[in-house]
């Protein structure tokens, strides 16, 4: 989940004001791109294209191509992805396929697209699009699995993966995923999701909780003043901040 450092990563030559910045979100059901300015506005439409059936480091790549030939030009790339990145390599992307276990995700998005690039888990990436920098601030995203991501004062907590971590029986994703919720029901899987939110406050001490994905819109129950829904889009509006974390 830790983005490559900045060292390490081709520049562009543009100056920073004027930088294009290509944000990318995988998801399993949707990969959507956006083009952004430097604050972090965005210069285009939201492209999204259906997830390949069987989604392939070499079939998403091709999709990711596709996006980007539709959209003019642009400086450089942020990507969030569904699994566990560091230094840019991909470990784990269980909603995807086993082929993404050590896949050099940046080094071919560089590659192929001829940009420097920038990949995190999409959790992460939506959390650098909604928090404010203050205290413990924590993610969640509820689509076809849980992702999850964790910040104090503004940086990230790399390496969490909270979806796969065990609980009850099963683990967080197996509940409150969409698994969770063709199980056992939207009244079952709101009370699972109440359960799992007191849990992670008794866990992390967050200060304050954002949950995102399509399947906030299940949501039934009165939420606490310090837990926030986030749209969608800040998957995608998060990809300019990912590129100020010089970490």
């Amino acid at each position: 989940m830790t983005p490559k450092s900045a060292s390490s990563t081709p520049r562009s030559s543009a100056p920073v004001v004027s930088l294009v910045t290509l944000a990318i979100d995988i998801g399993g059901s949707g990969i959507k791109a956006m083009l952004l300015d430097a604050r972090g506005k965005p210069l285009s439409e939201r492209e999204r294209v259906v997830t390949p059936a069987v989604p392939t480091p070499r079939a998403v790549l091709r999709v990711i191509e596709e996006l980007g030939s539709r959209l003019p030009r642009f400086d450089r790339v942020s990507l969030g992805f569904p699994g566990v990145i560091k230094r840019g390599m991909t470990y784990t992307a269980a909603n995807l396929h086993p082929l993404w276990a050590n896949f050099p995700l940046q080094r071919e998005l560089e590659r192929r697209l001829r940009r420097p690039v920038r990949v995190a888990n999409d959790a992460a990436v939506q959390g650098y699009g909604v928090v404010k920098g203050q205290g413990v601030e924590m993610i969640l995203t509820l689509g076809t699995g849980m992702g999850s991501a964790l910040f104090t004062g503004g940086r990230l907590c790399p390496g969490l993966e909270l979806g796969h971590h065990p609980w009850k029986k099963k683990t967080y994703e197996d509940y409150i995923g969409r698994r969770g919720l063709d199980r056992y029901g939207k009244k079952r899987w709101n009370a699972l999701l109440r359960e799992a939110l007191d849990q992670t406050q008794k866990l992390f001490n967050w200060d304050h909780l954002y949950l995102g994905g399509g399947n906030t819109k299940k949501i039934d129950f009165q939420l606490p003043k310090n837990v926030t829904l986030v749209s969608n889009k800040e998957g995608i509006l998060g990809g300019v901040a990912l590129w100020r974390d010089p970490s």
